[in-house]
């Protein structure tokens, strides 16, 4: 976890993740909740990695944010996902820490890269009606 903290490539850190996130669930009890929350948490996870794959090539702005956003919900989803692993004690707490805290620096990630393009859409948006 802590060559995470280190990079700075979104992409690679959420490959990486997804990566932990997969071991995690293949580590919970196949119980019917176990399996049912392993398969979310998959989901969830792997989730943003390919959006923030999508977003890169979007068609516009306001696409860009629309699956930034998308990514960012499932981001949410994975923390809950987390905490409900926390809260049965599946997985080892301390990794699991280290997990929560990755899932909530790429959670301030999205929000500020969103906060981000939206204001530049803004921007862009003004500058053509001055330009009119």
């Amino acid at each position: 976890m802590k060559d995470m903290e280190k990079k700075f490539d979104l992409d690679e850190r959420l490959i990486e993740f997804a990566s932990i996130i997969i071991d995690i669930s293949e580590a919970l009890p196949r119980t019917i909740a176990g399996t049912h929350i392993s398969g979310q948490i998959v989901r969830s996870e792997t989730a943003p990695a390919l959006h923030y794959g999508e977003a890169q090539e979007a068609e516009s702005r306001n696409d860009f944010i629309h699956k930034m956003k998308i990514a960012l919900k499932e981001l949410r989803e994975t923390f809950n996902c987390l905490r409900i692993i926390r809260c049965k004690n599946w997985f080892d707490e301390t990794k699991l820490t280290a997990c929560i805290n990755e899932n909530n620096q790429l959670i301030s990630i999205f929000v500020k890269s969103i906060e981000t393009a939206k204001k530049n859409l803004e921007i862009n948006s003004q500058t053509k009606k001055e330009k009119k």
